[in-house]
């Protein structure tokens, strides 16, 4: 399958058709907007507190609100909580969010709107076995689960109710997992064999979700579904997609990894409803996802002009994650990890108090390297000022290589010392200015770097002539970056020219200027998804931030987005769930302090999941894991496997750092030292 089975066009952003589905009064895909959903936190038994707090979620925006069934009673609550929904004057649809109980969903389907079932468990037990299937055995498998999951399709039917089928990375059945992995294809394939179950019945009013905390094993896994649907059901509009990163934790961190996934399909068009699952009071998440939601509608509205046909294809798999083989650019590009870099603007005037500002800067940032800077040369004194600059900050222990911005024009590029130049591109720069400039870059054997400027529709054609200039002159040392919009589409589509010219090792550089007068929370967003989707897909040698108005800020954002994609990692990743009636601690509280004690392990991943209904599954990429297991005690997992049950909760965090040390990840944290007067 290639992109085109998935997207519309890989290309230019373009809004995938689907069916519409009714929720109650809300209609998700079709025509209406993206439609943005959140999840109650309380135990489902106090009708009066859910209720509350899906009031408070409707008030902040919230469309649809899912609360969690996980016995009969919980379920056969939910109508009490509608009624008292309805007499607060709140007519928010409800979801019931079922596992493992069959029972439980058939009572929810009486008084909600929508019911949510995960394919991985709805009919299975999770032993995590390994056995060898045979076919037969499969078949046999599948038809038991079919049989298990008609009743509800039907009685859905009868009620005139939506389901959602919501499968989990981490926790697919046994059966999936044995003969497909614990992939996005097995997630695939867990779905759809429930799929056939609906079709079967004749029942339509089905949304997907294919969710993970791993933002590529998301991406992908909608990827999939999207085209497997399309080929089920040629030219017609297809099921609507509920999308969202499952665990992402809470803070920046919790928002960047939610933006990168969620991000990435709403660019090429995936998605009529979203989630963005934080471990926070779920009311946080409602804006956030409303940003997401008013960001994708506004570029989907835009039109933007397709490109020509780049001639290839943008990225080697759309379905599975591989980075982008390039040539060495000094220490961009080859075999070295995706650089950080910082855009400084103008050459500074005061080049002194410039490199203590960003000194002092930086020093806000102790654990991460800023590992070059780019400033612009605009006239006949900005060499000097640069070279002024670099001095003082190598005085103060901050040797740190510079690449200097130029037109082509006026021969101003050639700064002494500089790491690379980067030369603008645009519609209005001649041909023989782009020779000029490579020959320069050549005679003085200074990596260049092109950036191309232009509208979408133009980038092919500026690849073209960057190459073109190059070859003129034999300069192979450049990379190329890119400055038009829509960000994500146009680095496809300098990619795939690039692919398709035979210049598919050159690096490419990530830069992410934003736009002036964004909030700092759309700030954050934006940058998550233009550089992180893109990263994603394995396209990205360097990334370049603005740093003028905070350094320390741009550059922190910058490590954190690289790893929410999984490119660099670079702190401990926490994967932790947003809560839910089944939570059988507060995991706000739990999750700051295992941070607390635990944030300065860089590459250590630890879940901290509320309870044991789906913690196990679900933290399927952690390395260590701290799950509820009854009230006011934890199990404690390495990977898969549970090795400590029924720990005290007061014990808990120690014996979590215990059990680091024993698996050899713990390091001391390094005291900090006071500030000096």
């Amino acid at each position: 399958m290639s992109a085109a089975d998935y997207t519309a066009n890989p290309f230019a952003p373009r809004r995938r058709t689907t069916r519409e589905v009714r929720v109650g009064e809300v209609g998700v895909g079709g025509a209406n907007p993206l439609r943005v959903q959140s999840m109650t936190t309380t135990d489902t038994l106090d009708t009066d507190g859910t209720a509350l707090q899906a009031e408070r979620l409707a008030r902040a925006g919230c469309e649809i609100v899912r609360i969690t069934a996980p016995s009969r009673k919980e379920a056969e609550n939910l109508g009490s909580i509608a009624r008292e929904l309805r007499r607060r004057g709140v007519d928010v649809p409800l979801v019931a969010d079922i596992h493992y109980t069959p029972g439980a969903a058939l009572i929810a389907a009486e008084h909600v709107e929508k019911v949510r079932i995960n394919p991985g468990n709805y009919a299975d037990k999770k032993k995590f076995e390994v056995r060898e299937y045979s076919d037969a055995q499969y078949a046999e498998e599948v038809e038991r689960a079919a049989e298990r999951f008609r009743p509800l399709v039907r009685r859905l039917k009868e009620l005139g109710r939506a389901l959602r089928i919501g499968t989990n990375h981490g926790s697919l059945a046994d059966r999936v997992l044995n003969r497909f992995g614990d992939t996005p294809l097995g997630m695939v394939e867990s779905a759809l064999e429930f799929l056939d179950v609906c079709e079967d019945e004749g029942y339509g009013d089905v949304i997907f979700s294919m969710k993970a905390s791993n933002t590529q094993v998301a991406i992908q896994a909608y990827r999939l579904l999207a085209a497997r649907l399309a080929e089920r059901r040629p030219g017609e509009p297809g099921y609507p997609l509920h999308v969202g990163v499952t665990e992402a934790g809470d803070g920046d961190d919790g928002r960047i990894k939610s933006a990168i996934g969620i991000g990435a399909l709403l660019e090429d068009g995936l998605g009529d409803t979203l989630r963005v699952s934080l471990t926070e009071d779920p009311v946080e998440e409602v804006p956030v996802a409303a940003a997401l939601a008013r960001r994708a509608e506004a570029l989907w509205a835009a039109r933007s002009v397709a490109p020509e046909d780049p001639g290839a294809a943008f990225c080697d798999d759309p379905y599975a994650h591989r980075r982008r083989s390039t040539r060495s650019l000094g220490a961009i590009g080859g075999a070295n990890p995706v650089r950080v870099e910082l855009g400084l603007g103008a050459a500074p005037a005061r080049p002194e108090e410039a490199a203590a500002a960003l000194d002092a800067a930086l020093g806000r940032a102790p654990d991460l390297d800023c590992e070059g800077l780019c400033v612009d040369v605009h006239d006949l004194g900005d060499p000097e000022r640069v070279a002024a600059f670099r001095a003082a900050l190598t005085a103060r222990g901050r040797a740190l290589p510079i690449a200097v911005r130029a037109e082509p024009r006026g021969g101003l590029g050639r700064v002494e010392g500089a790491a690379r130049l980067v030369v603008a591109v645009g519609a209005l720069i001649e041909d023989d200015e782009l020779a000029s400039a490579a020959g320069n870059a050549k005679s003085a054997a200074l990596p260049l770097e092109w950036e191309l400027r232009g509208a979408l529709a133009e980038v092919p054609g500026l690849v073209d002539r960057v190459l073109a200039a190059s070859a003129a002159v034999g300069l192979d040392d450049f990379a190329v970056s890119v400055d038009a919009e829509p960000a994500v589409h146009a680095v496809r589509a300098a990619a795939a020219r690039l692919r398709a010219r035979g210049a598919a090792d050159v690096p490419l550089v990530l830069r992410h200027r934003g736009h002036a007068g964004d909030s700092e929370p759309t700030k954050l967003l934006d940058t998550a998804v233009a550089l992180g989707a893109p990263l994603c897909d394995g396209l990205g040698d360097a990334v370049v931030l603005d740093a003028q108005s905070d350094p320390a800020r741009a550059l922190d954002l910058a490590y954190r987005v690289l790893q929410g994609a999984r490119r660099r990692t670079t702190r401990t990743e926490f994967i932790s769930c947003p809560s839910c009636g089944r939570t059988l601690f507060d995991l706000e509280e739990t999750t700051a302090r295992i941070k607390a004690r635990t944030a300065h392990l860089p590459g250590v991943k630890i879940a901290v999941m509320g309870c044991i209904v789906n913690g196990p599954g679900e933290m399927a990429d952690a390395d260590f894991g701290y799950v509820g297991s009854g009230p006011g005690t934890v199990n404690l997992f390495v990977g898969h496997e549970c090795v400590e049950r029924h720990v005290p909760t007061a014990e808990a965090t120690d014996r979590l750092v215990a059990l680091i040390r024993q698996h050899g990840r713990w390091v001391d944290p390094v005291p900090v030292e006071p500030e000096r007067a």
